[in-house]
């Protein structure tokens, strides 16, 4: 008897084995690794989220902040250098692509090597937890660039907006 609850047991642990793995949250995926993807859905819902328990509304991915994300953060990259104005501030830059923001701000880090820790880098400092509780912003574009011979080895860019209907 106890053999055969011995092998009932074995084998129901067995299975539990052969189950695939758990795989882990894109907030947590490393942006320090070469060909590294962040996931602007899991950030924008990361935000919406803050946002909401602020009493505030969500934010949806815009792919012009997106890109004007992306390109800051490639600047700072280039220069090793965290900085709002390494190619021009926000908004020269929103204006030089042509962005209608009615409203706009920008939070900018280096060498958080996930979203879960960029995120909490922001909104642990008060200028930027304000930049993400911003009212009536609704436009996200987020940002990642790795680059591994630099000091910060990732820079941020998230980028916060309102629009002009056009």
């Amino acid at each position: 008897m106890r053999a055969a609850a011995a092998i009932v047991i074995m084998l129901l642990l067995a299975g539990c084995a052969s189950q695939a793995p758990i795989e882990q949250p894109s907030m947590y995926l490393d942006m320090a690794v070469p060909g590294a993807r962040l996931d602007a859905q899991a950030a924008a819902a990361m935000i919406s989220q803050y946002r909401q328990n602020n009493g505030l509304g969500n934010v949806e991915i815009d792919p012009e902040l997106t890109r004007l994300a992306e390109s800051q953060s490639q600047a700072m990259a280039a220069a090793n250098k965290m900085d709002h104005d390494v190619r021009a501030p926000l908004g020269k830059r929103l204006t030089g692509a042509g962005y209608p923001a009615t409203t706009a701000v920008e939070n900018i880090s280096a060498g958080y090597h996930t979203l879960a820790e960029a995120f909490s880098g922001w909104r642990d400092s008060p200028p930027h937890r304000a930049n993400m509780l911003k009212s009536g912003v609704t436009r996200l574009g987020i940002a990642a660039s790795y680059a591994p011979n630099t000091k910060y080895k990732v820079f941020w860019t998230m980028i916060l907006a309102s629009r002009e209907t056009r």
